[in-house]
């Protein structure tokens, strides 16, 4: 990536320090102690993990704190013994925290269920067993399509509380994306339930997987959860011997169920993530490094404390549920808000409505989300009293200046830090972020590295630089240890540059004259569409399919709500390049039909040619100046200049 590669970046002067009465509360109460701090886990990282890693259980302490006598594939709290489930749920019995809340569950349609920490412990417990009864065992893989229920986070902690390695599917994947994960994970069991709610309709998710295990032989049980317990189920399909419902087994087992001592580098998880070559990647995170990571970064990034309404919007199937709708918020005793449907469901409100009725006091969510909520107008957070709110997050992309000013003044009522945060499904947990009674903020900047992040912003050659690459240059607890089957496309991937002595995540970045970091954006060809990171190579592959497209080229563009849109450039066979709105149709219904209705381009444009170099590579960079306006770069290696003009056209017209 070259310096005129990168986007253009504003230039934010404005800076906001943490309010003095946050601060004063807060775990970290100033930038002397951050600096402290800081300095130590990057002077002593093995001591200062050490002392996080010993405020939560271990079966067996560990040999050594970390390994990387095997660089890239590093190791964490060597030799210790642990499970991530009983320090989620079983070290809270013996407290206050036992009858606390742990979640609160709220439905799309306004129903509502609240479990406290032992209501918790006997639900993992039971279903746990029944993935015993299934045949489940210690390492065995297990897929898991739900909506945003209860079940859903009872399932992923039962998973982990008998080793088994779960691997969580957004309910919003299509059956040929379940299969491709379904398959590369081995998976013995899918969990899914007889339908959900967003947006007013049903979602046939057992009939997706139905679709989905067919020809899948790795697959040998079905289990459907009810999402109205006691109700009529949702419409479905059924295959006697193969599916079995959640309720029925669960009536039959022990409510008590011991947890497996699991070795750290056990792995926890899988989740997939696509990849610039259009296979989806399996992201493997092992139990104790992660563990660690994201306590102390729960902890500490959002300033949890025992009387705290915690609620992150993510879903669980992507890794922001993970880490910080479940494992993180939990491992603090947090009280955690879940709900199952739309922001804007049955009006504009419902966020808004949802804070205020659940006196929620820390909320996390994404810049796309935060731009839909000033798009549909002031008025709709006003209805609302905000007032429990001590403190906003932003997660999954970066967050522009305006949306940032709207978040801290109309919903944080000025008095409420903001933790801007950037990390990845790779990394496990927040990597860069202010600490809320620490940090000055400035809005649009993730600001400084969490404790133990070694972070730089590299040249090509590797030196420091002002812009270009974001490289990280230590180890941290919780990253990740390969992709799953394939450790060389790891290293091809993520330590291909500057020969390996950095992580190299994918993303431009720039650091300001007070060393604050300001991410720009991704500098591969993976877009990032309301918070979903998806290959470009991966959307490319699918229009092909079709048997009117010759080639295709996707590119992301920016977009007011979703951060990214998605403009696909298509090469149609034969010798015309004007494309029908029924081709159009046809083309979207295979992308809703093989990733999601979320892929969806903004534009398709129909073209005679593409803008190819003389050895066939397709000039995105080209494509996104001609969608975006910008001035064109460098066309002189173009095998036919020509295109340009021409597809210039077309996509004003």
């Amino acid at each position: 990536m070259s310096q005129e590669n990168l986007e253009s970046v504003l230039q934010e002067s404005r800076t906001f320090p943490p309010p003095r009465e946050f601060s004063a509360r807060a775990h970290i109460a100033g930038m002397d102690q951050y600096r402290r701090m800081y300095e130590r886990s990057i002077n002593d990282p093995e001591g200062f993990w050490a002392e996080a890693a010993e405020e939560l259980h271990w079966f067996k302490r560990w040999d050594r704190v970390k390994d990387d006598s095997e660089k890239p594939f590093f190791k964490w709290f060597v030799g210790g013994k642990t499970n991530i489930a009983y320090n989620c749920i079983d070290r809270h019995l013996d407290d206050a925290t036992a009858n606390k809340a742990a979640i609160v569950w709220e439905g799309e349609p306004g129903e509502e269920r609240v479990w406290t920490y032992r209501d918790l412990h006997r639900q993992v417990s039971r279903f746990a067993n029944v993935l015993k009864q299934l045949g489940i065992r210690k390492g065995d893989s297990v897929a898991i399509y739900l909506p945003m229920i209860p079940e859903l986070a009872a399932a992923v902690l039962a998973c982990a509380r008998i080793g088994a390695v779960h691997s969580v599917i957004f309910a919003g994947f299509s059956a040929e994306s379940i299969r491709d994960r379904v398959i590369d994970a081995n998976s013995k069991l899918v969990i899914t339930g007889d339908g959900g709610w967003r947006r007013g309709k049903t979602l046939p998710l057992k009939d997706v997987v139905d679709e989905a295990v067919q020809g899948c032989d790795c697959v040998k049980n079905v289990l459907v959860v009810q999402r109205d317990p006691g109700q009529d189920p949702f419409p479905h399909q059924w295959t006697e011997g193969r599916d079995h419902w959640y309720h029925e087994l669960a009536e039959s087992v022990d409510r008590l169920c011991p947890c497996e001592e699991m070795d750290a580098e056990d792995m926890l998880f899988l989740l997939y993530t696509s990849g610039s070559t259009g296979k989806p990647k399996g992201i493997i995170h092992t139990t104790g490094g992660y563990m660690v990571y994201t306590y102390l970064t729960a902890k500490y990034v959002f300033d949890l404390k025992p009387e705290d309404v915690y609620w992150c919007t993510a879903d669980v199937g992507w890794v922001t549920g993970h880490s910080y709708l479940l494992y993180g918020p939990l491992q603090n005793g947090a009280t955690v808000v879940m709900y199952e449907g739309a922001p804007n469901w049955p009006d504009n409100a419902r966020f808004w409505s949802i804070v205020e009725k659940h006196r929620v006091s820390v909320f996390y969510t994404a810049p796309t989300a935060i731009r839909a909520f000033m798009k549909w107008g002031d008025e709709w957070p006003q209805k609302h009293d905000l007032s429990s709110l001590r403190l906003l997050g932003t997660v999954g992309e970066p967050i522009n200046p305006e949306a940032w000013m709207w978040y801290h003044t109309l919903i944080g009522g000025e008095r409420c830090p903001i933790v801007d945060t950037w990390w990845q499904t790779e990394t496990g947990g927040i990597m860069l972020t202010p600490l809320p009674g620490a940090t000055p903020t400035k809005p649009g900047s993730a600001t400084l590295p969490f404790f133990g992040v070694v972070p730089a912003v590299l040249d090509a050659e590797g030196n420091d630089a002002r812009a270009g690459y974001l490289a990280i240059k230590e180890p941290w607890p919780g990253i990740f240890r390969g992709i799953y089957g394939d450790p060389q496309r790891y290293k091809d991937t993520y330590w291909c540059r500057w020969n390996g002595a950095y992580y190299f995540p994918g993303d431009g970045a720039r650091v300001d004259e007070d060393g604050y970091f300001w991410i720009v954006g991704r500098v591969d060809d993976v877009v990032n569409v309301s918070g979903h990171r998806i290959g470009t190579a991966e959307l490319e592959s699918i229009y092909v399919e079709h048997p009117a497209v010759a080639e295709s080229a996707v590119i992301g563009v920016p977009h007011e709500i979703k951060g990214q849109g998605l403009v696909a450039f298509v090469l149609l066979r034969g010798s015309t390049s004007d494309g029908s709105d029924d081709l159009r149709k046809e083309l979207n219904e295979l992308v809703v039909k093989k990733i999601g209705k979320f892929a969806l381009p903004e534009k398709i444009i129909f073209s005679a040619d593409l803008p190819k170099t003389r050895s066939g590579k397709i000039m995105r960079r080209l494509l996104r100046d001609i969608a975006t306006g910008q001035a064109l770069g460098n066309v002189t290696t173009l095998a036919d200049p020509s295109v340009i003009e021409s597809l210039k056209e077309k996509y004003s017209g």
